[in-house]
């Protein structure tokens, strides 16, 4: 039986696609403050919703053991509580699902000698890329029992960004046994790209920052952060010493995440231009043009996304961009690499 054959990477690509639906759940339950309403956690009994009305009280009572709900949700009837806990529970039950499908088939293809030997390496990174991915949803969560109910914007970072790199790393896998051959390639314009995917990266942590603190909330304005003025006070002002505006305070994160949109779409530019001025395949050619559009779309959303205060569904079509911004970025990062 042929080694790294399609059924393989098939199995790859679905990854991908839940890792894709776990992000988008994952900024629903983020914007409709859902993300606290399962204060356990129960790997096997904790796959099913309550059953029964009985279930859904002792739940319920769980919830009012803890912060969010006895400083911020204390007027929740049941029903409220229902349409929060069922998008964390559904954010989890995805979860779930992600580790069985990456782990049930990894066992198949390894017992039926369907794997290369770097292919069952990658793999076992993903999988442990994977459970490091769970342990940080939880530990999120509980950062928001103790006192302040809200987790704590690193964290969420932490898990955001996390979610983003397993992705990347299982669509790198997919394209290394897509693509198995190698070429020449122009390092300078490689390494190019690279600084253009940790820019990317480190734009994708402050957009966690951003929602972790509420960040877009304020400042409601461009291309001005308040009438006429392109830097608010208050982001340098807030905090003291200064730099902590820039990683714990509201008008210093959304400052920072606003500036990096910008070198972000300078850097695609150039990485665009430069490209025109080689010999490009098919696929190179497709993977920068993807680039430029994305990042435009990408770019638009979140001016959006300011200028309406975050409604629900353009917080997560956002999150989406960034996802897909994050995709033509590693699938042209492959292109010009191997």
């Amino acid at each position: 039986m042929k080694k790294d054959n399609k059924k393989v990477i098939y199995w790859l690509l679905t990854g991908c696609v839940l890792i894709f639906i776990m992000v988008i759940v994952g900024g629903i339950t983020r914007l409709t403050h859902s993300g606290l309403s399962i204060s356990n956690y129960k790997l096997i009994s904790g796959t099913l919703p309550p059953m029964n009305e009985a279930e859904w009280h002792e739940a319920f009572e769980l919830y009012k053991q803890y912060p969010e709900y006895q400083k911020l949700n204390n007027h929740f009837e049941l029903e409220d509580f229902k349409d929060i806990y069922f998008w964390e529970w559904l954010h989890r039950f995805i979860g779930r699902m992600i580790g069985l499908v990456f782990f049930i088939p990894f066992c198949y293809f390894l017992i039926t000698k369907q794997l290369t030997r770097p292919t069952i390496k990658k793999s076992i990174i993903l999988m442990v890329l994977g459970g490091f991915q769970g342990f940080l949803g939880w530990w999120m969560v509980k950062s928001g029992l103790v006192d302040r109910p809200d987790v704590s914007h690193f964290r969420l970072a932490a898990h955001l960004t996390t979610a983003f790199i397993t992705f990347a790393y299982t669509f790198w896998v997919a394209l290394d046994l897509m693509f198995p051959n190698k070429k020449d390639i122009d390092k300078k314009f490689r390494n190019l790209i690279r600084w253009g995917m940790a820019v990317l990266l480190l734009q994708i942590i402050y957009g966690a920052f951003v929602a972790g603190l509420d960040a877009g909330f304020i400042h409601n304005h461009w291309p001005f952060m308040s009438e006429g003025k392109l830097m608010h006070e208050t982001v340098y002002t807030e905090l003291e010493p200064v730099l902590l505006n820039f990683i714990e305070g509201k008008s210093g994160v959304q400052f920072a995440h606003r500036t990096l949109a910008y070198v972000i779409v300078v850097f695609i530019l150039v990485i665009w231009y430069k490209a025109k001025r080689l010999n490009l395949t098919k696929h190179q050619h497709n993977a920068v043009n993807s680039l430029f559009i994305l990042v435009g779309v990408q770019f638009l959303l979140g001016v959006l996304t300011i200028i309406l205060a975050v409604p629900v569904w353009l917080g997560v079509l956002h999150q989406v961009g960034a996802f897909f911004l994050l995709s033509a970025m590693t699938f042209t990062l492959h292109r010009f690499s191997k």
